[in-house]
């Protein structure tokens, strides 16, 4: 009897331990709502908020607001991909921010928005992500109090998320954020500067078509200004003019005025001194279609972009003829239209022109390295083979801005591609940066920069200041106005992943850094479709040793052209649907 006793138990005993084990097998999330299950943690953690929030006192103590963060911290990390971990982080962000309010500590803003920017890119398609990148904009525009900083970020609510619930509330920021920081930016500079001396205007710089000029106004340093468009005056015999008046300002000793140009667009650009502290800029002009001004910096200067109006003849001929292109060896010569050419390509809308810009040159030699190893050469060898490929496989005319090491400024590089009537720009760069591990390529196109990085590539590619950059985001929707952001957006993610197929096919570790946008002043101002390709890391010893292989180039070079093709080929197809 006793031998049968201790055999039931031992056998129960058995049992028990086979059911622990298998429970302890079954994965945490599949025990939904038991003590140590993500719903009942959320729960508590609720509980230990709410708890916190009711009672004054306890919310003068920091270890409570840890306590509760804490018990939200856990549920992320025990289950990363439980609906909680999104909601855990939501609700540990808000803590952060209202703890912020007791404390005055900048690193609890600084917390808060680690959380929200953890769930924006852990969790972006759950129904936080947008809300959590607009909470982000709040804390730099209400806590923080950085306007220019809260308009970056609530431009990612609307590039990110367009179809959110908090996109009509980034917009409306971002409409109340453009008049707060014009306001601040006009108050600044109308601060009393009795002491301060007045800036040199140094020189006056054009490049001029019949039809296009730009016109750079060189200065010592920043300076405010106002522009006015006079009409003609028949009676004088006057043309119309163009002038803007550069607020305390003077002119330099050494610069020639006026400037003659002459070109049946411009007759004359001249600067003088209007009074004790006021400079005038005048530009005489024949034919005026439209003009864009802005600043840019490091050296300051001011842009001016008069583009005339298209003669009724031009146009005509434009439409009713489709130009002919060479017949090169290889290519079959026809006799009579392709029938199957687009109404793009019969309208004259297609591409029949390239500009492809080698960057930097001359003085400037970019990013380099000790043994002579530096941008402006790598760039240009890209730039020559990528030139014969366009011309051999797409028929298109191929022009460089630069054939040899010469320094072309920024702005002469836009205005190169503009005097051409370049039908795309491609502009190459290679990047570099102060960790030897990172690598990859990317394409950008202009508009606002939405993260940190590519800010910091515009900077290094502008050869100026992060903060520059930023107050250049202030003023680029006026100067976007007429650009081909949409264009220039479809032919960076086209040869993007171009350059990325043809470089796998014979490369490994080859990391695609995407498409990015970035206020490049090697891009404002342009008439067409235009991109900025960084082709590799200068730093990072195995894209160093590739970027000096003529293979690595050539390779890079079939990429573009396919990148090329295929964005050409998308504009055939949508004037054929339309």
């Amino acid at each position: 009897m006793m031998k049968c006793r201790l055999t039931n138990i031992w056998s129960l005993l058995i049992l028990k331990t086979i059911f622990m084990a298998l429970c302890l097998m079954v994965a945490p999330e599949a025990l939904g709502k038991t003590a140590s299950g993500p719903k009942m943690l959320i729960n508590k953690a609720d509980q230990c908020r709410k708890s916190l929030y009711q009672s004054e006192e306890k919310k003068r103590y920091r270890h409570n607001w840890l306590s509760c963060i804490r018990l939200y911290e856990n549920i992320s990390v025990r289950y990363p991909k439980s609906d909680e971990a999104a909601w855990s982080l939501y609700h540990s962000a808000q803590m952060f921010t209202k703890l912020y309010r007791y404390s005055g500590r900048q690193n609890d803003l600084d917390e808060a928005i680690k959380h929200y920017e953890r769930l924006v890119k852990e969790y972006k398609d759950h129904r936080l992500a947008d809300d959590s990148q607009y909470r982000i904009g709040e804390i730099y525009y209400r806590e923080k109090e950085d306007p220019t900083q809260a308009y970056v970020e609530f431009l990612k609510v609307e590039v990110k998320f367009p179809s959110g619930d908090m996109h009509p509330k980034a917009r409306s920021m971002l409409d109340k954020l453009a008049v707060i920081i014009s306001k601040k930016d006009k108050k600044k500079e109308e601060e009393p500067s009795s002491q301060q001396k007045l800036t040199t205007v140094k020189n006056i710089r054009h490049w001029s078509t019949p039809n296009y000029t730009r016109v750079v106004i060189d200065l010592e340093g920043p300076v405010k200004y106002v522009s006015h468009l006079l009409k003609e005056d028949p009676r004088q015999k006057k043309p119309r003019r163009l002038y803007m008046d550069l607020q305390r300002a003077h002119v330099g000793a050494d610069m020639e005025s006026p400037i003659t140009i002459k070109d049946g667009l411009l007759q004359r650009a001249r600067a003088g001194q209007y009074n004790r502290d006021t400079v005038r800029v005048v530009l005489d002009i024949n034919s005026i279609g439209g003009y864009k001004i802005f600043p840019l910096h490091d050296p300051f200067r001011i842009v001016v972009d008069v583009r005339g109006t298209e003669r009724k003849d031009d146009e005509d001929k434009r439409i009713s003829t489709v130009k002919k292109r060479p017949a090169r060896k290889g290519i079959r010569k026809v006799e009579k239209p392709d029938e199957s050419v687009s109404l793009a390509r019969q309208l004259g809308l297609g591409v029949k022109r390239i500009v492809i810009d080698p960057g930097h040159g001359g003085k400037d030699p970019g990013c380099y390295l000790k043994g002579g190893i530096e941008e402006k050469n790598i760039v240009l060898n890209l730039a020559k083979a990528l030139s014969k490929k366009i011309e051999e496989r797409l028929g298109c005319e191929a022009i460089l801005t630069r054939k040899k090491d010469t320094f072309l400024s920024l702005e002469q590089r836009t205005a190169f591609a503009n005097m051409k009537k370049a039908d795309l720009f491609i502009s190459l760069h290679i990047n570099a940066h102060q960790e030897k591990d990172i690598h990859g390529l990317e394409t950008y196109f202009l508009n606002m920069a939405t993260d940190k990085r590519a800010v910091m590539v515009a900077a290094r590619e502008n050869a100026t200041s992060e903060k520059n950059i930023s107050d250049l985001q202030t003023i680029l929707n006026d100067l976007m106005l007429n650009t081909k952001i949409s264009e220039s957006s479809r032919l960076a993610y086209d040869v993007q992943k171009g350059m990325i197929y043809r470089i796998e096919e014979r490369y490994k570790r080859v990391k695609n850094l995407g498409v990015k946008q970035a206020p490049f002043y090697v891009l404002i101002g342009a008439e067409m479709p235009a991109i900025l390709v960084e082709i590799g890391f200068i730093t990072n010893p195995t894209e160093r040793k590739r970027l000096l292989s003529q293979r690595y180039l050539e390779s890079l070079a079939n990429g573009i052209v396919e990148g090329i093709d295929s964005y050409i080929k998308s504009i055939d197809e949508t004037y054929k649907g339309g």
